[in-house]
């Protein structure tokens, strides 16, 4: 658990472990038809509760509305003797209260953007909270590319470091992503903290977003957005990866991707430069940022311009030149920078002092 200490320094008694079949009701493989993941056999008995929800991959602690369990014990439990389709699931959960705006109730605003009002909610179903993300459909744009990305994507991605999507609600007006609730970000959680975590803290979130993250990249999946606003923590010290807004998955490499992705300060020098080749650094270098930032309480280069950006990382890492970066002389936008020959920093020099957080960095970091 997570304890309130003086001066903010809160620790984690233990790690949190990895469960991949965490509750949704989204399809897990949209190539073929669903089927449960258990066949029940119930010729004899009558149907449960606990039958439905395995049948239904639903989260055990679903309440199912009145009469749906004597309607399924009048149909016969023969049925569960058969393949579940796709269209059978999506009506069998349509009549439970998914996909339904009356299933969920507004509690507060959480935040707001360009296109989209996140909200704290609570399920009807299961009386747990939940984040109800509120995207507003243009009448001739219809919903943005970004939600449709974030919801293709999390519907196969299920991992105890990944935010799990539970519902998706469509209406004229607007498309409801319904999440897990977490408590905060990695940046409420530094704040709250006065920008000092408890070593071990630091460890179990890095291990955490590297284990999330190394399930994307396994899937071929990018975030592309890694940032602290990014990751979710609750109140069990459970970090994991959210808003797969901007995230890509099939070929890695490619050469078909934006460079206009990840929040400045994140960005790694060759998509600074204007690369669109590129690959799963893309995010290492943001975990890199996101575990100095961990380390120290502030940001590692903090620009506030793609040229301020560039200059801060080449002040620490040392100006490349054709010898450690090849066709870097070739870069127009490298060149018409202009940018002054600096060597290389030590990072053990612009790291904490104490010997307790000195551990945290690798030897070739501090070396």
């Amino acid at each position: 658990m997570l304890l309130s200490q003086p001066h903010c320094v809160c620790v984690l008694s233990e790690i949190v472990h990895e469960d991949v079949r965490m509750s949704s009701d989204g399809d897990s493989d949209p190539s073929v038809d669903v089927q449960s993941p258990v066949r029940v056999r119930l010729r004899s008995k009558k149907i449960s509760s606990e039958d439905i929800n395995k049948r239904l991959s639903l989260p055990a602690d679903i309440r199912l509305p009145e009469g749906y369990l004597e309607k399924f014990n009048l149909i016969g439990p023969a049925l569960f003797d058969q393949p579940i389709s796709r269209r059978l699931r999506r009506v069998s959960l349509s009549e439970i209260g998914f996909g339904k705006l009356e299933t969920y109730i507004k509690l507060d605003k959480l935040g707001e953007g360009t296109y989209a009002t996140v909200y704290k909610g609570r399920s009807k179903l299961t009386e747990n909270l939940v984040a109800l993300k509120e995207i507003r459909l243009e009448h001739e744009e219809g919903a943005p590319c970004t939600a449709i990305r974030e919801v293709s994507l999390l519907k196969d991605l299920k991992h105890a470091n990944i935010v799990t999507l539970h519902d998706i609600i469509h209406t004229k007006k607007s498309l409801t992503l319904v999440f897990e609730y977490l408590d905060k970000d990695l940046k409420q959680y530094l704040d709250d903290c006065g920008n000092v975590i408890n070593i071990h803290n630091v460890k179990l979130f890095l291990f955490q977003l590297l284990r999330g993250l190394s399930y994307c990249h396994r899937r071929k999946v990018l975030h592309r957005d890694l940032k602290p606003q990014n990751l979710l923590i609750n109140e069990r010290g459970e970090l994991k990866l959210a808003d797969f807004g901007l995230a890509r998955a099939k070929s890695i490499p490619t050469k078909t991707y934006s460079n206009e992705v990840v929040t400045l300060w994140y960005r790694p020098p060759d998509i600074l430069l204007g690369s669109t080749n590129y690959s799963t650094h893309i995010d290492m270098w943001g975990v890199g940022c996101i575990f100095y930032e961990m380390t120290t309480g502030r940001p590692l280069f903090p620009g506030s311009t793609v040229e301020e950006e560039l200059h801060f990382i080449f002040k620490l890492l040392g100006t490349p030149t054709e010898l450690s970066w090849s066709g870097i002389s070739c870069n127009d936008e490298f060149v018409s920078h202009n940018y002054p020959l600096y060597r290389a920093e030590k990072l053990s020099n612009h790291t904490p002092s104490e010997q307790s957080n000195q551990e945290a960095w690798p030897a070739t970091l501090t070396s």
